[in-house]
Formats: structure tokens, sequence, C-alpha cells
């Protein structure tokens, strides 16, 4: 069964042998046997939805489900029988992942809970896609993001952002923003043209007056997202310590407000020499009320500075924690110069303590300092996202060996995380690293584990997913580019067509996507896997299966021909039984009429 193949057998009529043949045909043939289609997403009831893509003749077949939900109602046990079913008919099955958000980003933000939970339920899918799998590294498709991430457009200066996701990482809450036009009444510069790529280039090391203009107050000036989330980062964290040096200045005006008072009585604790029991006799007493109340404005002078002090440690921490490598040096010198300068105050001088604070928080307080708390979504994610697949993509290795299920990784279109050429490289690179950490902490040679993750962790080609980025100013040639910079990772291909603008799965050859190019591409790179057309928005508004219409890269035919023109059942009965000899659930009639099948009804007889 494995070398028995139908290509091209029956042409349909004159017409389709002509290289262009039909109203929408991609230029680009490909055989019959590599082209598929994926099952109903919407329901838990697999088995039913593979037997109808069987019974079209269809050999590779992608299973799953949007919803987790509808997922985790699929019995195992449907797994193993869709495996047996492949097995007699000679299928090729994949598995699409339903929507599991890999970095643990969620509706209330992220936690370490949640990517947690995620990395359970995608380990759980890899162990059901194994009771699929029949050949071996079965291809999983898996989104890479179901969060917002970066918008880019194409301007007359090049690539641009759009818009930007953006997560505090304290927090986890996620907000967005977008280019925008401020206006100040001070004078407003920007950086002449060409000293940005100088200072970027490493030419120009410090920036002077005379690198900037003067922009036109009516012009306004242009903040971009990047730098929207910088003044964020800049703004909070001078607020925090605003507010702190508010409450500072109140423990200083009840020591000056109090300060006779507070000396004499200091003075007078220190001769005495008092412990803690005798300190409060001495203050019970009738005759000391004005020490007494001496005694009450220190401590709530000390309360407030105490309260400064842990708000101020908290802010250190938050510094040091999200921090750059050159933050983190600034703050270990700021630390220790502040221990230095309490190792020489006494412990009852309370202006002096609240002096060495003053320092801390104006040394705190410079905008460089700042720390990264709000960063772009994507680069977040990137960090727990591949954390997630690489760990998920060893315990299948672990579990199968290098017959493991292969984690691959679909691209998505603008307006989610890792849209992108560059982001999705960058992201299956980070996979495979946490992979090869993973591998060599168990045991495995860094070359043995580098060789495996290369053959275990790859990407899902959306060729509709990418074209989406038209409507934001791309190009076929700045499409090319995004594809070219993914296009060594792809182990899986999606095919589906658009006009650049919505996510509208029509068939191939419908919309706008150049296929041809890209399947060119693809054999040069000497790509050999399946493709499965994911046509489900056509199929939804006609009300018929797209398979058909998608002759136009092997299996010919036209738009209206049907199957009477490319199945004609005359066909079958000259040159072999067909699939009127097949069980039900393989789209025959065996089974019908009281005879039983082989999977339901009474026992077969």
């Amino acid at each position: 069964m494995a070398n028995y193949n139908i290509e091209n057998v029956y042409q349909g009529g004159y017409s389709s042998f002509t290289p262009n043949y039909g109203d929408v045909f991609t230029g680009y043939r490909v055989p019959a046997s590599s082209l598929g289609a994926p099952t109903n997403p919407f329901t838990a009831n697999q088995i039913a939805e593979v037997n109808k893509l069987l019974s079209q003749g269809i050999v590779p077949i992608e299973i799953g489900t949007i919803k987790p939900e509808d997922f985790e109602a699929i019995p195992r046990q449907h797994f193993k029988e869709i495996k047996q079913m492949a097995k007699l008919t000679g299928a090729k099955v994949s598995l699409h992942s339903p929507l599991i958000e890999a970095s643990g980003v969620a509706e209330g933000g992220w936690s370490e809970a949640n990517r947690q939970a995620a990395e359970y339920q995608l380990n759980d899918v890899v162990e059901k896609a194994h009771e699929l799998d029949a050949r071996g590294n079965i291809p999983i498709t898996i989104h890479s993001a179901n969060i917002p991430g970066t918008e880019y457009k194409i301007t007359p200066e090049g690539k641009k952002i759009e818009k930007l996701g953006a997560i505090n990482q304290e927090t986890g809450q996620m907000t967005a923003v977008k280019e925008k036009i401020k206006y100040y009444p001070e004078p407003m510069m920007e950086l002449k043209p060409g000293i940005k790529e100088k200072i970027l280039r490493g030419e120009i090391k410090e920036r002077k007056r005379e690198h900037f203009r003067e922009i036109p107050f009516e012009k306004g000036k242009i903040i971009s997202p990047e730098d929207q989330i910088n003044i964020l980062n800049h703004s909070e964290w001078d607020n925090s310590i605003s507010q702190l040096l508010f409450n500072k200045e109140r423990a200083d005006e009840i020591v000056r407000q109090n300060s006779p008072q507070i000396s004499h009585l200091l003075q007078e604790l220190a001769e005495k020499k008092m412990n803690d029991k005798e300190l409060k006799e001495f203050l019970s007493k009738e005759e000391n009320a004005v020490q007494r109340r001496a005694y009450n404005h220190l401590t709530n002078a000390e309360t407030y500075l105490e309260d400064v002090n842990e708000h101020l440690s908290s802010l250190f921490s938050k510094a040091y924690e999200y921090g750059s490598p050159e933050q983190k040096k600034d703050l270990t010198e700021i630390r220790n110069q502040y221990q230095k300068q309490l190792s020489k105050i006494h412990p009852n001088d309370i202006m002096a303590k609240s002096e060495a604070v003053q320092n801390l928080m104006h040394e705190l307080k410079t905008p460089e300092l700042a720390p990264s708390v709000y960063v772009p979504v994507t680069e977040f994610a990137m960090k727990k996202s591949a954390e997630t697949f690489g760990n998920i993509a060893f315990n299948s290795f672990k579990k199968f060996g290098e017959k493991a299920p292969v984690i691959s990784i679909e691209n998505l279109y603008p307006g989610y995380a890792f849209s992108t050429g560059k982001e999705m490289n960058d992201l299956i690179l980070a996979s495979k690293k946490q992979f090869v950490e993973n591998a060599t902490k168990n045991g495995h040679s860094k070359s043995e584990a580098e060789k495996y993750a290369d053959k275990l962790i790859g990407l899902t080609f959306d060729v509709g997913h990418l074209n989406i980025h038209r409507k934001h100013g791309f190009s076929e040639e700045d499409l090319k580019k995004e594809f070219e910079a993914m296009s060594k990772h792809i182990k899986h291909v999606h095919l589906t067509d658009n006009f650049g603008s919505y996510d509208s799965h029509l068939p191939p050859g419908m919309g706008n996507v150049p296929f041809k190019q890209y399947f060119e591409e693809l054999k040069k790179k000497g790509y050999t896997g399946e493709t499965i057309v994911e046509a489900g928005g056509f199929a939804k508004s006609f009300e018929r299966s797209p398979y058909p219409i998608s002759p136009y890269y092997g299996n010919p035919g036209s738009y209206s021909s049907g199957y009477g023109e490319i199945l004609p059942g005359i066909h079958y009965e000259t040159f072999g039984a067909g699939f009127s000899n097949l069980p039900q659930e393989f789209g025959g009639t065996r089974g019908r009429g009281g005879e039983g099948s082989r999977m339901g009804g009474r026992g077969m007889e």
C-alpha cells in the first residue's frame, strides 16, 4: 500500500491538460498524495471527521480542535482507532493542537502557574499525538501565540512598528500602545537625519546638542510605541520615588518642629541608659509629660522614616530584578555607598538617618536607573514560550526517542505575537536552546542534543497568515524576506488563501497569495512534507468541501466540476473496486442494510 499512488489519473476534460487551466490556477501542481485537509475543529468526534476526509480520497489528514475542552473530550481510544484507520487506508496523519497559550499569559495577566498549566496541557497533546503516530515524528502544529503582539508597517523609511503590545513583568498585566503625536509648550527636539543610524552603528558614542534639531510646534513630536514604553517605565519609577520623598519630608517636618524637646529627651535617655521597661515607667509619670510628648513625636518621625525605608528597599529590589547588567552594576555601587554612610550614624540620630535615605532616593531617582518593568509582549513571551516549547519537546524525546512527535510552531498574522519571520526564527532558536539545555543536563552531549533539537522542533508555515501583512504595506518582495527569515525551520505547511486583509481561509487560488513563489522556494530548500488546505471559511460559507477545488495543484478539474468529473464511478468500476466496498466509516456502503460495520451496529458476520 505504501507504494500505491493515484495521481493525475482522470483528467476530466481536454482543457485540464493546459498549464494554466482554470480561472484560479496557482501555477504550481502538488501531488494529490501530499495535499491534505483538516478535520472539523469544532467537534470532539474526530473519528467521524476523519471518515469524511477518507471518503474523498484525501491522504494527508490533520486532526484537532480549536477549544482545549473539545480536545480533552476525545477519548484516548479514538486516537488509537484513527491510527488503525490511517494504517489501513495509507493516510498520513498530523495533529493541530487546540489553542493553548504557551507563554502563560492569560486574560488575568501572566503567571508562572499559567505557564506550567499550559506546559502540562501541551505535554498531554504530545502524548495523544503519539497514539496517532503510525510512522514516527508526527508533526504537531501549535500556535506560536494567542496574545496581542507587535504590528509593523512598511513606510518610505522602511519597516516601522505601528502598534506594540506591552506587559508589566511584575503584575503580568498587558496594555497596547500606538504611535502618537504630542504637542509640548517647551521647544521640541529630534535627532537630525542619519544621526540615529550612526548611534546604532556605534559611530557616535555620546549625544550632543549639534545632533538635534528643533521641531516646528504645529508638526508635533512623534512618540513611537517603543518611546511610549520607555516613558511609561520612567514616569512610574519617578512617581514611586516622589511619593516616598513626600513621606520622608513629613518625618523631617516632625523633627524640625519639635527639635529642642527631642534633642533634650535623647540627651536625657543617653545619660540614664534605661532599658525598655525603665523607659516605659519613666514616660508614664505625670511629671515627665514633656518628655512623653517629645518621645511620641520622635516615634512618629521614625515610623514615617521606617515606612519610607521599607518601600525604598522594595523599589531597589525591583530596579535590580528588572535592570540591565549596566544598571545592576550602578545599583551595587549605590548600595555600597549607602551602607557605608549608615555605618557612621548613631542609632538615635534620626536626622542623619533621614539624610542617608534622602541621598539614596536621589541616586535612585536618576532616569537612567528606571527599570524596564514594562516590556514588549513579544520580548517577554519569547522567553516564556521558548521555555514551554523546549520543555515539551524534550519530554517527548525522553519518552519516545528519535521517533518522538515534532513540535511545529505556526506563524500567526499581524496583531499577534511572533507574526514576522525574524520573531519566528528567534522563537524557534530559543526553543531549541531550551531543549539543548535540558538534554545536556540529562547526560546527552551538546552535539547530540542540537541534532535532535533540529529534528524535533520546527515551524508550520501558514502562507495565508503571512499574506495578511499586505494591509500594512508589505509588498511581495517584503513578504519574501519574511518567508526567508523562517524558511530553514519549516516542517509542515498550511495552505489558505485571502486578499491580504483577513484570515478568510479560502481555497488556494481564490485570493492573492503567491503560492507558486512559495512552493518553488520550498522545493529549492528540499521540503518533502505534507501540505494541509485550511479552507474552513469556504466550506462554512458555500457548504461544500474545498478539497475538490484544489485540483490546481495536481488533481485536475475546475471550480464548477464537482465530484462527477473528478471521480467518475465508471473509472472505479473499470480499474478497481473503488470506495463502494469500504466500510461506512470510510465512505463506502459496506455495513448498510443490516450487515453491521467494523466499528458500530451489529457485529460483523
